[in-house]
């Protein structure tokens, strides 16, 4: 299968990160060593630099340190220059490991290659972007996904049918919808997962 041609620079942990998506994508990947991105000013000098120029995209793991260094790039990027793509979390352990992580879920390395595929369709750069209307967070909040007593629940469900982790917030969700899908394919996927 070709690779996906990627134009933006692609943010991961690890080398086994790095190797498996270099089987995917044709593009500018790079690695994090983990949290080792904390006490890197050269890293994070050269992530900012790049961000400048087109943004990046971040892929990090689905569990709490993923999250955590997702949390640190937001921290030192502009919010209009950085693109977060989620993995799904499934519950496994890659090959190479004798154990699974410590929260039992599959990192970045061990997702199937058509799933990861899928993430960046949005950015391959021979795709048209979504320039239809954006989902806002009056959306939301007229559909029930914020300001209700069940909000949460509702905002857990559409996760799931979104194959989002269940971790990442509101506004993480928000951005999520408005990078992967069109305005009424967030509708309809509102009224499917409201089935759950």
């Amino acid at each position: 299968m070709n690779k996906i041609k990627i134009d933006i620079p692609v943010i991961v942990e690890g080398k086994y990160d790095v190797i498996k998506l270099n089987s995917i994508i044709d593009g500018q990947i790079i690695k994090t060593d983990g949290f080792s991105l904390f006490n890197s000013p050269e890293t994070k000098d050269f992530i900012a630099k790049l961000a400048s120029k087109k943004g990046v995209i971040v892929l990090t793991d689905s569990d709490g340190a993923g999250l955590v260094i997702r949390n640190h790039l937001n921290s030192f990027l502009p919010k209009d220059k950085i693109f977060h793509l989620y993995p799904p979390m499934i519950e496994g352990k890659e090959k190479r490991k004798s154990a699974p992580s410590k929260e039992g879920l599959l990192g970045v390395e061990g997702i199937s290659a058509d799933v990861l595929r899928s993430l960046f369709v949005p950015f391959e750069s021979n795709t048209p972007k979504n320039d239809g209307p954006k989902v806002t967070k009056l959306d939301f909040y007229q559909d029930g996904l914020t300001g209700q007593t069940d909000s949460k629940q509702k905002r857990d469900k559409l996760k799931k049918m979104l194959n989002l982790p269940s971790n990442i917030s509101t506004n993480a969700l928000l951005d999520s919808i408005n990078l992967l899908y069109s305005y009424d394919e967030y509708k309809q996927f509102l009224k499917e997962s409201e089935k759950l």
